[in-house]
């Protein structure tokens, strides 16, 4: 926060300990380059490059330097001067010398000796690296073979439902024309960054408005939709979270840096990943869950959160959503895209797949956008496993709504039963298993209490 003085003061003796922490950075690197711990070179070829804004000689042109823009109303002139004056010394001094020595660093040193290979496996422990990675991301015991051929599978059953889509729009071609089709009609397109906020919000409202259908309690923090800053680029979407005290809403960030790579189609599927019933309407509920402690409320487990949003994705319908086929088979892209990170990230690192090939399977399949896929592969190689707890999450979701309506019969209540599954915070999936068996039991005590007694006359 930067509020008053003091947490500008606070604000700027963090941007002084900058360059410890990238000097910090750097010789962890170095150890990494002594014991063969490296990421692959094809993916960190863009890293320097992403380093030039915070490397530059102009200390204002960077995101650091946004506090220093945006003074509060209530702050004396002379305050904001010396604010913005010590600011300015220490970006420039300090933080722009240190990030211009680690580009310098990551590109002459670190950049040179990555190695070729892609697979986590091929690193030393390699296969077990992985594995470990793969039960992080989806706390279960789950095997990289297990979840390849989960994905196939998974990635047959989507492609029926966007085959159907495709029938149902009209068009007479095949799955990779009309992929084609999509990339090049401009009316699947925004013309300006001002129609494509309307249109978010626009969804974000009728969203808002339909989530008592589907929760027995909501969270009381608001969220904003805005656009995302100019320096991330073609970032995906994404949702930044409010203070865990309440004092700041969450945001959706909308990309409209580029908007030829973001289709109208996808983006009711995006907003309810994103805000509501997907990030914000958990994150916010864990935050105010009282009873819990702050690391509880603050946690989070990928295929928790992930796998949460992804099962919002799919809520939409019910939602009053996804009502022409385009946005279906928008919806259905964006599952698609998560069930081939099954596939791909397994095949990268422990079947031997290529980048060209994870690349391609992906933009292929998903029907998302090449550059799009170039970033998505890039990041399975660098955090492997990571892309794995979404679609796990959601499957196990899925999963147990199907056990308690099937134990619950009539009495299972879908209000209930989301807020069950939202209401001890972030877990990992065997213990949320265990939380849902044990509210199905206490469900169906209260059932058992509240059905009218039999008249033994």
């Amino acid at each position: 926060p930067t509020r008053n003085a003091k947490d500008y003061e606070d604000y700027l003796e963090r941007l002084g300990q900058v360059p410890r922490l990238l000097d910090e950075s750097v010789a962890l690197m170095r150890a990494g380059m002594r014991s063969g711990w490296m990421p692959p070179r094809a993916a960190m070829v863009r890293v320097p490059g992403q380093l030039d804004a915070f490397a530059g000689d102009d200390p204002a042109a960077t995101p650091l330097y946004a506090p220093f823009r945006r003074f509060p109303q209530t702050m004396a002139a002379a305050e904001r001067d010396r604010l913005e004056k010590a600011g300015r010394e220490v970006l420039a001094g300090r933080v722009h010398p240190a990030f211009a020595a680690f580009r310098r660093f990551v590109a002459e040193e670190y950049l040179p000796a990555c190695r070729e290979e892609l697979a986590a496996s091929t690193l030393p422990a390699g296969m077990s690296y992985y594995e470990q990675r793969v039960a992080a991301a989806t706390t279960t015991r789950l095997t990289p073979r297990e979840i390849h051929e989960t994905g196939l599978a998974e990635v047959a059953r989507i492609r029926a439902g966007m085959d159907a889509a495709i029938v149902e729009t009209g068009f007479r071609g095949s799955f990779a024309q009309f992929l084609e089709h999509l990339r090049t009609d401009p009316r699947f397109y925004h013309e300006s960054a001002e129609a494509m906020l309307m249109h978010y919000r626009d969804i974000a409202k009728r969203a808002d408005a339909a989530l008592p259908q589907l929760f027995a309690e909501l969270p009381r923090l608001p969220y904003g939709i805005r656009p995302m800053a100019a320096h991330e680029g073609d970032n995906a979407e994404h949702y930044t979270r409010g203070a865990l005290d309440g004092s700041r809403a969450g945001f959706f960030e909308a990309n409209t840096n580029n908007l030829k790579r973001r289709p109208k189609h996808d983006m009711e599927a995006v907003l309810l990943h994103e805000t509501v019933p997907g990030h914000h309407l958990q994150t916010a509920r864990a935050q105010e869950l009282a009873g819990l402690p702050a690391f509880r409320r603050a946690s989070g487990f990928v295929a928790y959160g992930e796998g949460w949003a992804l099962y919002a994705e799919s809520l939409g319908a019910q939602m009053g959503l996804y009502r022409d086929p385009y946005s279906r088979f928008g919806r259905l892209s964006m599952e698609m895209w998560r069930a081939c990170r099954l596939v791909v990230d397994t095949g990268l690192h422990a079947f031997g797949w290529t980048r060209e090939r994870a690349i391609r399977y992906l933009a292929d399949t998903a029907g998302i956008q090449e550059s799009a896929a170039v970033a998505e592969v890039d990041r399975y190689i660098l955090d492997p496993g990571q892309a794995l707890g979404y679609k796990i999450g959601e499957l196990r979701i899925l999963a147990l709504r199907d056990k308690a309506r099937r134990a619950l019969g009539e009495g299972f209540d879908l209000r209930r039963f989301h807020n069950a599954v939202l209401d001890d915070g972030p877990l990992p999936l065997d213990l949320l298993e265990a939380r849902i068996d044990d509210w199905i039991a206490r469900e169906k005590s209260a059932s058992l209490r509240k059905a009218p007694k039999e008249n033994p006359g």
